[in-house]
C-alpha cells in the first residue's frame, strides 16, 4: 500500500476491461486515486463500486469515448475537478480487427486509427498542459509486441502500434519533468479477438490465446512497476509477453 503522500491520480482509457480494469484493480489496491474511462459505463460503475467495497481510496468513473477530442478533454478536466491534479495518464483503449490488407475493411482501419493512435494523441493533449503546470506527470501509452514486429493480418493494427511507439519516445525526448513509458503486452487475456475483422484471422488469434495468454494483471504489474519508481527515474519501455510466444 501507498501512503497517503505517495499516492497518485490515476487517469484509466479503456478500463471496462482487459489490461485497463486489471489495472484500475491493481492501482486501486495500492492506495490510489483512480478516474475509470470508458464507453461502458455499466460496467465502470459496478468496477467502481467493487472496488469501493474493497477498500479502495477514491475511485471515480466517467463515460469516455477517446476518438471524441471533447469527451479525451472532459474526462482529464473531470480528473483535475475530482483530484486537483493529475499524475498518471494510461492510454489503455484500443482495438484490433485483424484482417489481410486485400479484404479492404477501410471502416475497421480508421477506427483503428481513430482509437489506437488518435486516441492517444488526444489524451496526451488533454492532460498535458496540466502536467506542464504541475512540473511533473506521467503518461503510460500501452502498445503492442505488434509494435515491433508485424505479423500477416496484422499490417494496420501494427502500424498504429509503431506509431505509439514514435509518438511516446518523441515526447519523452522533448520532456524534463514527464515521464512516458511505452508497455508492449503479448498474448494477453482480453477483449480485443471479440470485435471486427475477418472470421479467419480472428479465430486463429483467439485459439493462440487460449494457447498462450498470460493474465491482464500480469500487464498490471508491469505498468504499476513504472509508476512506483523515484521521481528520477523513468521506465521508457516494457516488452511483457508468454514465455512460450515466439
Amino acid at each position: 500500500m501507498t501512503t497517503p503522500a505517495e499516492s497518485k491520480t490515476v487517469l484509466i482509457t479503456g478500463a471496462s476491461s482487459g489490461i485497463g480494469e486489471a489495472t484500475a484493480r491493481r492501482l486501486a489496491g495500492r492506495g490510489h486515486r483512480v478516474l475509470l474511462g470508458a464507453r461502458r459505463t455499466e460496467r465502470l460503475a459496478d468496477l467502481a463500486e467493487e472496488l469501493r467495497a474493497a477498500g479502495a481510496a477514491s475511485v471515480a468513473h466517467r463515460e469516455l469515448d477517446v476518438t471524441s477530442l471533447d469527451s479525451v478533454r472532459a474526462f482529464a478536466a473531470a480528473g483535475v475537478e475530482e483530484y486537483g491534479r493529475i499524475d498518471v495518464l494510461i492510454n489503455n483503449a484500443g482495438l484490433m480487427p485483424l484482417s489481410p490488407i486485400e479484404d479492404l475493411r477501410i471502416a475497421e482501419w480508421e477506427q483503428m486509427i481513430d482509437v489506437n493512435l488518435r486516441g492517444v494523441l488526444y489524451g496526451i493533449a488533454a492532460v498535458l498542459p496540466q502536467m506542464r503546470r504541475q512540473a511533473g506527470g506521467h503518461i503510460v501509452n500501452v502498445s503492442s509486441v505488434s509494435g515491433h514486429r508485424v505479423d500477416p493480418t496484422a499490417a494496420v493494427y501494427s502500424a498504429t502500434k509503431f506509431a505509439v511507439a514514435a509518438l511516446s519516445e518523441g515526447l519523452r525526448q522533448e520532456s524534463r519533468d514527464i515521464r512516458v513509458t511505452v508497455v508492449s503486452p503479448g498474448f494477453t487475456q482480453s477483449e480485443l479477438t471479440d470485435r471486427g475483422g475477418s472470421a479467419e484471422a480472428q479465430g486463429a488469434a483467439r485459439a493462440a490465446a487460449e494457447q498462450l495468454a498470460i493474465p491482464a494483471s500480469a500487464i498490471a504489474e508491469a505498468i504499476a512497476f513504472a509508476i512506483h519508481q523515484p521521481a528520477n527515474v523513468d521506465v521508457n519501455e516494457l516488452i511483457v509477453r508468454p514465455t512460450a510466444q515466439g
